[in-house]
């Protein structure tokens, strides 16, 4: 290898393109020169610096003559590695005019069809783009009629039909919170879906204009797909032509302005609509773009708008390559110990932001990929699903983490022998962490009832003669009178024939020919002293007492006497204070680790202190529905649920648990809270293998 470089760094350098275009551009932060070079093939520019500017003039020469050269004549002391790592740069990206190696290499890649090779299939699915239009003159007749969006003052007339709609938003908060629970349907996906291809497309055509308008071309428009998912996307490559970095950040930020141009707008739309389809359609463009705006294109952890923004805000450049060699070699230094150089030389405190926004990065990438691997998993059928989530896993979370301890295994000799130790130890300390059954603790949500309570409603279609305050009352005491004209109608009618026939009987027995009617006079007797006795029955069910001691609670005040109340309709509820229980959910992985009586402390929402208790029941099966809305995400509970019909199903699986308490909550009513049940201990390693053998065993079918 040693024999390889020397003779590399004596033979002439390969001669660059012609159609290579070199251009100046903007100096960097630190005030060093910079230019850029443009492949005009693929529309794609490269931003070097003084040394690789240096390198170019010289070009043609041998890498050792070129560094000889610009030691000498300029102020950089360059090596010989670094001249032969920016010809390696220069030829990885095929700005080099090809020789007859690389006219093969070539050749294979532009002849070969890359969807006959699994690398071809893989590397297409997880990105590929295709171009659709070439929007130039389209965007310059554009441009000119719309030249009136760009003055300073629309900025401001937004900004203010923006905070009004907000304000406004704010005074129907309750109808649009419905409005976003009415959305989880299929007309809402397909409204959303809509939305999405509305807001995506202007906020092309806003990166589009600006670049336009700033005299930059835009070889074209399309779209690229991202593990299958598409996206429209504008070639602004040209930007790196700008010297202002004013200018680009225009470009940059003007797609997530347009889309927060859009929300601002449909939002105000929205409160000012009425309810329909217009007020719908305002809605999914109003929810759509802001969370666009705000929780992705914003984000500078990923190669969207945000990052564009924030490296030219920074004037700095590859920013999560160079951040990410920062923080690699921070973590070689400080948990390898090894005395590794620095890929850039930065002042500590910017080193250390650095490292710190590379730290961000992968942890966001890792929990989007991980979110993206199983969206693929649960969107394609099983056996599909299942290589897709693998290879998301592999490529973008495995492979990387695998590279860099390869490196570490490879400079494992250059590890200091005391940091072996700390880090041995270390490591059998974390698999002692995850082997050891220390885990007890099962944590759900459940809601605080009386043991004994009764909700009263009317048996059918009443008017309210009496309802009882709140307050406490005993067993047998009247809670509410009721009454019902028809019934009462009916007992006089039926009373009245009941008479009527009874003095019929009388008459017949003293008439010696009415013998013969005598029967089916008592027959018609019986049946309306039956009918006399249902009526009565009927009203005893009116007068509704209470079962049990108890306090009578949950009167609508404005029940009035007079009024008609339906069967669905609460009049209140009686409940016995002395006895309290909750009905707790569990998830199915942990339900296992519950025996009937556990301890349990129960923490009232709001509450530091909790009330003890032990586990009465264990649901043997999922629950079909939740019994308590409070508990539902559509009510605002923790619970996250779908409704069918009537019912609110719970989303995952969940298991009931009843636990009796030894006291009540604090508010004495039913109360929302937390509950911490005492398990059979665990480790999460046992646990993890578990789970993984369990998930492996239900796909596979077996």
């Amino acid at each position: 290898m040693l024999n390889a470089a020397a003779m590399a760094a004596d033979l002439p350098l390969p001669p660059l393109r012609e159609d290579l275009r070199l251009g100046e551009a903007a100096a960097g932060s630190d005030g060093a020169p910079s230019w850029v070079i443009q492949d005009t093939v693929v529309n794609r520019f490269y931003r070097i610096g003084w040394f690789e500017f240096e390198c170019l003039l010289r070009w043609g020469q041998t890498p050792r003559r070129i560094s000889e050269q610009i030691t000498s004549q300029t102020a950089l002391k360059p090596d010989v590695e670094q001249v032969l790592a920016f010809r390696q740069f220069l030829e990885q990206n095929q700005l080099l005019r090809p020789g007859w190696q690389a006219v093969e290499r070539l050749s294979a890649r532009s002849e070969g069809n890359p969807f006959l090779s699994w690398k071809g299939w893989l590397h297409h699915y997880l990105f590929f783009r295709i171009p659709l239009v070439r929007p130039q003159r389209m965007l310059a007749r554009l441009a000119a009629m719309l030249d009136w969006l760009f003055h300073p003052l629309m900025a401001w007339l937004v900004l203010a039909l923006g905070l009004l709609g907000l304000v406004l938003v704010a005074h129907q908060w309750d109808a649009f919170k419905n409005a976003v629970f009415d959305s989880f349907s299929a007309e809402g996906a397909l409204g959303f879906a809509l939305a999405l291809a509305v807001g995506k497309t202007l906020h092309e055509m806003g990166h589009a204009l600006v670049a336009t308008r700033l005299g930059l071309k835009v070889a074209h428009m399309g779209v690229a797909f991202v593990v299958l998912w598409p996206m429209l996307y504008t070639d602004t490559g040209e930007a790196w032509k700008l010297r202002s970095a004013r200018a680009r950040l225009a470009i940059a930020s003007a797609g997530i302005l347009t889309e927060l141009t859009i929300a601002a707008l449909a939002t105000l739309g929205w409160a000012l609509a009425e309810p329909g389809a217009l007020r719908d359609a305002f809605f999914y463009l109003a929810t759509t773009n802001w969370i666009l705006s705000l929780a992705l294109n914003a984000s500078p952890f990923m190669r969207f708008d945000g990052y564009f923004i924030l490296s030219d805000l920074l004037d700095f450049p590859n920013l999560h390559e160079r951040a990410g060699a920062q923080a690699r070699t921070a973590l070689r230094r400080g948990i390898l110990g090894l005395d590794e150089p620095w890929p850039e030389h930065f002042p500590a405190r910017q080193r250390r932001a650095l490292v710190a926004f590379a730290i961000g990065t992968w942890i966001y990438r890792l929990v989007l990929f991980a979110g993206i691997a199983v969206a693929v998993y649960l969107l394609f059928f099983k056996v599909l699903g299942i290589f897709l989530f693998l290879v998301e896993i592999s490529w973008f979370i495995v492979l990387p983490v695998w590279r860099e301890l390869r490196q570490w295994w490879a400079r494992r000799g250059a590890v200091p022998m005391s940091r072996r130790f700390v880090l041995a130890g270390l490591l059998l300390l974390l698999v002692l962490l995850l082997a050891l059954p220390w885990q007890t603790q099962i944590h759900a949500w459940g809601m605080a009832r009386a043991e004994r309570q009764l909700r009263v409603y009317a048996p059918y279609p009443a008017l309210i003669r009496e309802i009882r305050p709140v307050g406490a009352v005993h067993k047998g005491d009247l809670l509410v009178s009721l009454g019902q004209p028809d019934i009462v109608e009916r007992l006089q009618r039926s009373d009245a024939g009941a008479r009527s026939y009874d003095a019929r009987l009388l008459g017949l027995l003293a008439d010696p020919a009415g013998l013969e009617e005598e029967a089916a006079t008592r027959q018609r007797l019986d049946v309306q002293l039956q009918e006399v006795r249902a009526a009565r029955s009927e009203i005893e069910r009116l007068s509704l007492q209470a079962p049990f001691d108890g306090l009578w609670r949950d009167v609508d005040p404005n029940w009035q006497a007079g009024q008609w109340t339906g069967v669905r309709n609460a009049l209140g509820v009686l409940y016995d204070p002395s006895s309290w229980q909750v009905d707790g959910y569990v998830k199915p992985d942990e339900v296992h680790r519950i025996q009937v009586g556990a301890s349990v402390r129960f923490y009232p929402e709001g509450q530091v202190e909790p009330i003890g208790g032990k586990v009465l029941a264990i649901g043997s099966t999922r629950v079909a529905q939740l019994e308590h809305a409070m508990l539902s995400s559509r009510h605002g509970g923790p619970l996250a649920t779908t409704k069918q019909e009537e019912a609110l199903v719970p989303t995952p699986s969940l298991f009931h648990v009843l636990v009796q308490l030894d006291g009540p909550p604090p508010a004495r009513q039913e109360t929302r809270g937390q509950l911490q049940i005492d398990g059979a201990r665990s480790s999460l390693l046992v646990k993890g293998a578990t789970n993984a053998l369990a998930v492996l065993r239900r796909e596979s079918g077996f």
